[in-house]
């Protein structure tokens, strides 16, 4: 049996401890560790949580990388197509870690209905289309299907939808103006059968989505000229390896561009995320290593007697200091254990009920997201340990001080 950790075990369960001196600092100590351990959980499923919401919200509207041809100059609006017969599509047999690649199309448009109007970009897609993200904001109907050719059928924003007094199954009629400004424009007739609530203006103002081969046909493009591809990735983390490596891996003519340099702002802005989790860790842990070092100090003075008795009996400093270093780590764990059930339950909860909300114009969602992730929590758990026993080694050198003899007499 451990020496060391037997006389912790009857110090930490002996009834005595529990009405000491040191109780109340004890207490104290541990309720520290909890709340630090709840914050820092409840900082890093937030955090990591919202900054994937909108990663996904964005990859749903503009993939993670977008390929489209060098004279379009980034714009919003397809103007120069592309051949859809290249290398990489329908799949980048060359690289790894591609979840899909799709097609699509650009054109601004203007939605009129009998009372009002709206200009929209609409964006067409067709059968390929990933949407395992965009479902996700799907607040009435069900997503396109191409079983006819083209298809009339489209999906809007609730936005847009409520500007125009449109609901779900209403047909309405659609402008695309010619490049000629003598021609007449184009006029189709659309059908709602989604709606769509990202809570993402940018794209909630704009975008409907509808089949491309309408964008085709007032082009007069071929059926193999489209505006671009979107590819989606596995991993977020590997947008700049995979963008380099698919910028590559296609021709020169093309122009590749992932959603970070597309929109830097938003990204920077999330980044800041990882900045403030950090600062939050590191005062919480702080915090808990000082509660626990006035706790083992209040220990150590609480036990000269014991003290000076081991080391007359010919205990080494090092194994009296590792016996109260014992009974720190059970302090320790006693406290991250309530802090990690409080702490889980409450971000169960806010997964399950959304009850915490947020505001949509500034926070691009409309409650707070918590992404769980059980290698983080392990981590922080560890870690919090790890740093907090580390921080008590120092202040545990005390033992050393302390004369038998003058220990014994103590009272």
């Amino acid at each position: 049996m451990n020496y060391e950790l037997f006389i912790a075990k009857r110090i930490i369960f002996s009834k005595q401890g529990k009405s000491s001196i040191s109780a109340p600092i004890i207490k104290i100590a541990i309720t520290a560790i909890a709340i630090g351990i709840i914050v820092m959980l409840v900082s890093v499923a937030t955090g990591v949580g919202l900054q994937h919401k909108i990663r996904e919200k964005v990859a749903a509207f503009q993939g993670h990388v977008q390929i489209t041809n060098y004279d379009n100059n980034n714009s919003e609006i397809t103007v120069n197509p592309v051949s859809k017969k290249q290398d990489f599509y329908p799949e980048f047999k060359g690289i790894t870690g591609i979840k899909n690649v799709h097609i699509f199309a650009t054109k601004a448009g203007i939605i009129r209905t009998e009372k009002d109007f709206e200009g929209v970009i609409f964006k067409g897609i067709s059968a390929d289309y990933d949407w395992s993200y965009f479902k996700n904001y799907m607040t009435e109907g069900k997503v396109l299907s191409f079983k006819e050719s083209p298809s009339n059928n489209v999906l809007i924003s609730t936005t847009i939808a409520m500007r125009l007094g449109l609901k779900l199954g209403d047909k309405f009629n659609i402008l695309f103006v010619k490049n000629d400004p003598n021609k007449l424009p184009n006029m189709r007739v659309l059908k709602i059968v989604g709606l769509y609530n990202s809570a993402f203006n940018e794209f909630d103002e704009n975008y409907i989505i509808g089949d491309i081969k309408h964008i085709q046909k007032i082009n007069k493009w071929s059926e193999d000229e489209v505006g671009g591809f979107e590819v989606l990735l596995n991993n977020f983390k590997d947008l700049k390896e995979k963008s380099n490596a698919i910028y590559a891996n296609t021709a020169a003519i093309l122009n590749t561009q992932n959603i970070v340099d597309k929109y830097p702002s938003l990204f920077e802005w999330l980044s800041l995320f990882d900045v403030n989790i950090t600062i939050i860790i590191v005062i919480m842990i702080l915090i808990a290593g000082i509660n626990m070092i006035t706790a083992l100090l209040v220990l150590i003075l609480e036990r000269t007697q014991m003290i000076g008795i081991l080391k007359a009996l010919g205990n080494s400093n090092w194994s009296i200091r590792k016996v109260f270093l014992y009974n720190a780590a059970y302090l320790i764990l006693k406290g991250l254990f309530w802090g990690n059930l409080i702490g889980l339950t409450l971000l169960f909860l806010q997964q399950k009920f959304a009850f915490i909300s947020l505001n949509p114009e500034t926070y691009y969602v409309k409650f707070v997201p918590v992404y769980i992730d059980f290698v983080q929590i392990l981590m922080l758990n560890v870690g919090t340990l790890v740093l907090c026993l580390f921080m008590l080694i120092i202040p545990s050198i005390i033992v050393t001080r302390i004369s038998p003899v003058k220990a014994i007499k103590f009272d």
